[in-house]
Order: structure tokens, then sequence, then C-alpha cells
């Protein structure tokens, strides 16, 4: 459990982020963790790289509704003091937290304050021998680093465990999880660390994050991309809606336009889908540039409009139900999903 949040054990996979706000700046992090909240943020992690942030979580958790993890990198005393000032869980690679008197200070605050800890492996940061006897970064040797800090934290007597095992390309990633998912069953924690900007990030996580969830590997994601943090939970979910695995807000289908196409339908599909970014309730839209093919082509859509020649139409499931002017077309959409809403509440 991390806070209220099963992870592992067959429990929904969650989807978390991390802020990328100064930690100590307490007003802009609990911002942007609410904006996070509000796109479906399930867990989120916040950077503790000095005492100011580690003295600043007990007011930003004191103020947001999802469970806390704190990063902690190089200080033991960082996470103690993160632990005792409520966090929900620790994230740390155990190889650069210290010796291993620092770490059984740190498990037995951990195991005092019952809060998990992530063993979070990343290839850029391996023991040193792991790297001479594997001859480099390898998957191997990233499995070797991460089940060598489980067996640490197990003599300690510390069960509550996590991994991550991380790799910036998509095919030393894979290789990683799929070996590490074949020696141990503990909960792991899936992404694609350092995935770049907008497109690069978003193609690697879906390859990479996408090809694990199909094999049953994963139990909680993090889209990692150089962007605003809420797009991380937009492209999570929809890596999970692409396999079937969660449903959560609205799924837009929506043609790439050809020359039949007389509406600005980039234009529309891009305000609706902002208008809808907060909505929970799973619903199918198809937003289509011809009134001609549209609804033929979107017959599994609950929703759909199309437009043409100064008419749109609005359909359900291919049927057109309504005509309307062609300028009300976004306006149309979402009237039709706050009832579609108030249906399925009502149900």
């Amino acid at each position: 459990m991390v806070g209220g949040v099963a992870v592992g054990g067959g429990a929904p996979i969650s989807v978390q982020s991390m802020t990328n706000t100064k930690t100590d700046d307490v007003t802009a992090t609990v911002r942007q963790i609410r904006q996070l909240e509000q796109a479906g943020c399930e867990i989120v992690r916040v950077a503790v790289p000095d005492q100011s942030a580690a003295d600043a979580v007990s007011r930003i958790k004191r103020q947001i509704d999802i469970p806390l993890v704190a990063d902690v990198h190089f200080d033991y005393r960082l996470a103690i003091a993160s632990a005792r000032a409520g966090v929900d869980g620790l994230r740390f690679n155990p190889s650069n937290i210290g010796s291993k008197k620092h770490i059984k200070a740190l498990v037995a605050c951990a195991r005092e304050c019952r809060i998990p800890i992530r063993i979070g492996v990343n290839a850029g940061s391996l023991e040193k021998d792991i790297l001479e006897k594997h001859r480099g970064v390898t998957a191997d040797g990233m499995v070797e680093s991460a089940l060598r800090h489980v067996s640490l934290l197990q003599e300690l007597d510390f069960h509550d465990i996590k991994i991550s095992i991380k790799a910036s390309d998509v095919p030393r990633t894979l290789e990683a999880y799929r070996l590490l998912s074949q020696k141990t069953d503990l909960p792991l924690h899936v992404g694609v660390t350092e995935a770049g900007s907008l497109y690069s990030g978003i193609v690697k996580s879906a390859l990479g994050i996408g090809s694990l969830l199909a094999e049953g590997i994963g139990d909680t994601l993090r889209v990692s991309l150089t962007r605003d943090p809420v797009e991380e939970i937009r492209v999570g979910y929809e890596i999970l809606r692409a396999l079937d695995i969660r449903h959560r807000g609205p799924e837009i289908i929506s043609c790439p336009t050809c020359g039949r196409c007389d509406i600005p339908l980039f234009d529309i599909v891009d305000r609706v889908e902002k208008a809808l970014m907060t909505r929970s309730t799973p619903v199918k839209l198809a937003i289509m540039g011809c009134v001609v093919n549209g609804p033929g082509e979107a017959r599994e859509a609950d929703i759909g409009v199309a437009g043409g020649n100064g008419v749109g139409i609005l359909f359900k499931k291919g049927k057109v139900v309504k005509k309307f002017p062609q300028d009300r077309l976004v306006e149309v959409v979402l009237e039709a999903v706050d009832e579609f809403e108030a249906q399925a509440d009502a149900h």
C-alpha cells in the first residue's frame, strides 16, 4: 500500500507522476499536484535534494489528497526526515545512499512509519563492480543490482518493497524488466527513464510500457516526459486504454482529414480535448470531418459529431440524432457528453 493505493496483488495498475517544481516552493508544488490529481494521478513523487525540501514535505502532504512519495539520493538523513514528515513511501537507489549502516537506519525508520520503499535502479547509476563485471550497462547488470538491494532490505527483515529498473532506451528496458519479472514477484514500477520530449517520450513510453503491460509485467507506471507532468498522466491512461486495461475519461476518435474535410477539425478536436481534460467518465467520442462518411466510420462511438457545408450532425452509435448549425459543433458535443455523464451517474 502506498497510502490508500494498492500496488500489485491484482490491484488496478496505478498511474503516477513526479512534480518538476522546487519542492520547497510549497505553493507551486501543491498547485501542480492538484492539477495532477484532477488529471487522474494516483501517486505523486517529489524530489528531496536538501533539508529545505524535506521540511516542506509535511506542509505539502496536508494540502493534497493522493499519496506522496519522497525521492531521495545520496543522503539517507533526508529520507528519514521525509518519512517522519509523513510521506507515504520512499524511493531511493541504495547504491548511492551510503553505507549499510545508513541503509539499516533508513529501513528501521520506514518500518516504524509503516511505509514502503521503492528500489529505483537506473541504467546510469549502477555500482562500479557490476559495471566492471558486465563490461558496461546491461540488462543483466541492472537486474543483479536490483536483486542485490532487495536481498539487503530483506536481510534487514523489510519486505514492503517494489522495484523499478529503467533505462532510457526501449530494448534494454524491456530486456531488464522481462528478466526481473522471472526472478521476483515483488510489485514492479514500470517506465522508460529520461524518455525525452513530447514526441520521442510518448513513442518510447508507449512501446516500452505498453509492451510490458501487454505481457502482464508491471503494477504501476510513470510516463517520463520533458513536459508538464499532467501530460504524463494523459499518456499513461491512453496506454492503459489502448491495451483495454483501464479506461478513464473520454476517448476521442478523429479522422486525419482529407480533401473532403471543409471544417477546422484540428481546432475543434483540440478545443474538445482541452474542455474534457479532467473528466473521468469513460465515453468514446468521434469527431469527424465529413458528414458523408463520418457516422459510418465511427459506428462504435457513444457520441459523435461531423460537419460540412454549414451543417453539423450529432450521431450516436453511427445513427444520426439531429442536425444543427456547423459553428455549434464543439458546443453540441460537450452538451452530449454532459448528458452521457448524467445518465452514467444515474445508473
